[in-house]
C-alpha cells in the first residue's frame, strides 16, 4: 500500500477551507489544486527514487486508496473525511475544540484517479504501465466484528471508526490533543452509523503494475 505525506499547511490558508479537513464539495478550486499539485510532486519523486533502485525490466506493483472518477469531490473519494469533519465541528460548537484548530488542519492524504496515475507515470518517464485495475471495498470491510465483552456485533459505524482511528489518531492527537480522541471517534462512529443506515459506501482501491524501461 502506497501512502504519501502531503504538506499543505502553507499551501491552503485556513479560512479558504473553513470547517473542513479535506477536499469537499464546498472547497474552493485553490484547495483542490493544492492537493493535486502536492500529489504530483510526491508521486513523481517516488517514481524517480524507485527507478534509481530498479534494474531495467524490473516490475513494481503498487496499491492505492483512490477514486474511479476524475472529480476529487465525489463521495467515494472523500466522504469519510467529510463525516469526520462533522464530528470535529460538533465539538467546536460545544467549545471542546478551538475553531482555529479545525480550520488549520488539512488531512495529509490524496486519493488519485487512474488518469492522474497514468499522467504522472508517463510524465516521469521511467516506467511503462503493464496493468491498472480498481476494486471496491466496503467502508466496514463487509465482515462483522464481535465486541470483546458481550460477543455482540459492533455497529458498522464503530467498525469504520476503529479503522480510521488506527490510521489517523497519531496526527490528530498532535494537532487537537489526546484528551478529545475517545469522544471524537465515538461521535464519528455515531455519524457514520447514521450515514450507512441510509447509504452504501465503498472505498476505491487502485492496483497498478509498472515495469522499468530498458
Amino acid at each position: 500500500m502506497v501512502k504519501f505525506s502531503i504538506g499543505l499547511s502553507n499551501a491552503i490558508p485556513a479560512a479558504l477551507n473553513k470547517g473542513k479537513i479535506y477536499i469537499s464539495k464546498s472547497s474552493p478550486q485553490c484547495v483542490l489544486d493544492a492537493y493535486s499539485v502536492q500529489f504530483q510532486n510526491n508521486f513523481s519523486m517516488f517514481l524517480r527514487s524507485r527507478a534509481a533502485e530498479m534494474v531495467a525490466g524490473g516490475r513494481m506493483v503498487l496499491s492505492f486508496m483512490g477514486r474511479s472518477s476524475i472529480d476529487p469531490t465525489t463521495e467515494e473519494s472523500c466522504y469519510h473525511w467529510e463525516l469526520l469533519a462533522q464530528a470535529l465541528m460538533s465539538m467546536v460548537t460545544e467549545g471542546l475544540i478551538e475553531e482555529e484548530k479545525l480550520d488549520s488542519f488539512n488531512a495529509p492524504y490524496y486519493g488519485p484517479c487512474p488518469e492522474e496515475l497514468k499522467m504522472e507515470i508517463q510524465k516521469e518517464g521511467s516506467f511503462i504501465i503493464d496493468r491498472l485495475d480498481h476494486f471496491e471495498i466496503d467502508w466496514d470491510g463487509g465482515v462483522e466484528e464481535l465486541t470483546s465483552t458481550m460477543s455482540l456485533p459492533l455497529a458498522r459505524g464503530q467498525r469504520v471508526a476503529k479503522t480510521i482511528r488506527a490510521v489517523v489518531e497519531s496526527m490528530f492527537e498532535l494537532h487537537f490533543g489526546r484528551g478529545i480522541m475517545d469522544l471524537l471517534f465515538t461521535r464519528y462512529a455515531q455519524i457514520v452509523d447514521g450515514y450507512l443506515s441510509k447509504n452504501s459506501a465503498n472505498y476505491i482501491n487502485l492496483v497498478i503494475s509498472i515495469i522499468k524501461k530498458h
